[in-house]
């Protein structure tokens, strides 16, 4: 990612601990992260310390709700994700049968209308049939 010298002064494009929570709760944050908490790089540095940025990322960690880790490489410059599946879709697509609305019935010796019929006569205002 470029970061220009403005953004990185105000802290948007932040991923330390001075990150702003936008950027913690962003899916990039989440998908670059995901687990890099528990990597230490060099023995002198903790766990999650990024070298290109130079400190230690702001979340380490990351929880990831509707996405899963499909592939990363050794040096985790390609990382593959995969949509989760939902729980809540129970009925497969197509399965459920449609229901029909019936037409409302008129009583009898009353016209039959659709919704709100306008009728315009003119020279008179505007009326409306229920």
């Amino acid at each position: 990612a470029v970061v220009s010298t403005q953004s990185a002064h105000y802290g948007r494009d932040r991923v330390d601990g001075r990150a702003s929570q936008t950027m913690l709760d962003s899916m990039m944050y989440k998908m670059c992260y995901y687990r890099f908490g528990e990597v230490t790089v060099d023995h002198r540095q903790p766990p999650g310390f990024d070298r290109t940025r130079e400190s230690v990322i702001g979340d380490r960690d990351v929880k990831l709700e509707y996405i899963e880790e499909a592939f990363t490489t050794t040096n985790w410059l390609v990382r593959i994700y995969k949509v989760k599946k939902l729980d809540n879709r129970m009925i497969k697509k197509g399965s459920r049968p449609l229901k029909a609305k019936r037409p409302r019935k008129t009583r009898k010796g009353e016209k039959g209308s659709v919704g709100k019929t306008v009728i315009v006569n003119r020279g008179k205002k505007v009326s409306t049939r229920k």
